[in-house]
């Protein structure tokens, strides 16, 4: 779900107005106006914060492609089969990419800033993101994923 649909939704829910949206998240009416309008997205801490103040996941707000499901790892989308790693009796793991599990094992980045530090720099050349965007998206993203919940 686009990330205007999903503040729209988060406001109506609440019953609130986009000024008191607004006035809970320290910014004017008129950004929350150009963000459920689309004119405008808010910043990846904007998203943060908006999470964790009206207790929704992170990442509906960071419009991660459902549709296409990703890894629980490294939050990279599947996008073909084989972009999924492998069980250690050889079949497709449903929650793990191929760069990070392979055979029933993680490879390399054995923490979340290791991790972080390695898909950053991917993460903001296949996207318009900067790399400290990047930092702080998967660092609001990864804590929500399976391996990182343990």
């Amino acid at each position: 779900m686009a990330v205007q649909q999903v503040i729209a939704g988060i406001r109506q829910e609440k019953g609130l107005t986009q000024q008191q949206m607004a006035e809970s998240l320290y910014v004017t009416r008129q950004a929350v106006s150009r963000w459920e309008t689309g004119e405008s997205k808010p910043t990846v801490d904007m998203c943060k914060l908006i999470a964790a103040t009206y207790g929704v996941p992170v990442a509906e707000l960071l419009e991660m492609p459902e549709e296409l499901g990703w890894c629980q790892s490294c939050g990279m989308p599947f996008f073909k089969d084989e972009d999924h790693g492998t069980e250690a009796d050889g079949s497709p793991s449903e929650d793990y990419c191929s760069w990070c599990y392979k055979d029933g094992h993680w490879i390399g980045c054995p923490t979340q800033d290791e991790m972080i530090e390695r898909s950053a720099p991917y993460m903001a050349e296949g996207t318009e993101m900067s790399t400290e965007e990047a930092v702080s998206f998967l660092g609001a993203l990864y804590p929500t994923l399976k391996r990182w919940q343990a």
